[in-house]
């Protein structure tokens, strides 16, 4: 065997060094700064905001369409509201969905619920859900997202532009 060093005493003496000092670094919340990180995590995927911006619907079987209204949307999923008298959809619930182009012409695609929230100022629970892949859509759906997101960049607010008659 080989030497061994007793360090006893000079841990004993660092533990009351380090506990006599009342002002030093300050003490992090690791809780906290974790939660911060997450957050920061979370929104680094670029969302657009949807609200009103085009036509959505649930689709519930033996029930039919449910209007949804879109808040945001990524490329790895949407946010939506649902009317407080409409009820909520479950953590992990899967939503076949429509978006309409117009009155007549939709494209689905289904989505995995991952979160919902009662936001009583606005009366609606908001719903946070990633589109399910390895759909026929899958495609459709990227681009679409696309689409939002370079067209939301240039979106302009019609002040009541004057429309030109047809004059004979």
């Amino acid at each position: 065997m080989g030497k061994i060093i007793d360090i006893t005493s000079r841990v004993k003496s660092q533990n009351s060094s380090v506990n006599d000092k009342t002002s030093g670094a300050p003490i992090v919340d690791m809780t906290t700064a974790r939660e911060e990180m997450l957050n920061k995590d979370r929104r680094e995927v670029k969302r657009t905001i949807l609200t009103e911006f085009v036509g959505a619907y649930a689709v519930l079987p033996e029930r039919g369409l449910m209007k949804v209204t879109l808040y945001d949307i990524s490329e790895n999923g949407i946010a939506f509201d649902l009317e407080l008298d409409e009820g909520v959809f479950l953590e992990g619930e899967e939503v076949a969905c429509r978006v309409y182009l117009n009155h007549t012409t939709y494209f689905p695609f289904t989505v995995k619920v991952a979160s919902s929230r009662r936001l009583e100022d606005e009366g609606v629970f908001r719903h946070g859900a990633s589109f399910v892949k390895g759909t026929v859509n899958d495609v459709a759906l990227h681009h679409f997202v696309k689409f939002i997101e370079n067209v939301s960049a240039g979106l302009r607010k019609d002040g009541g532009d004057i429309l030109v008659s047809n004059i004979s």
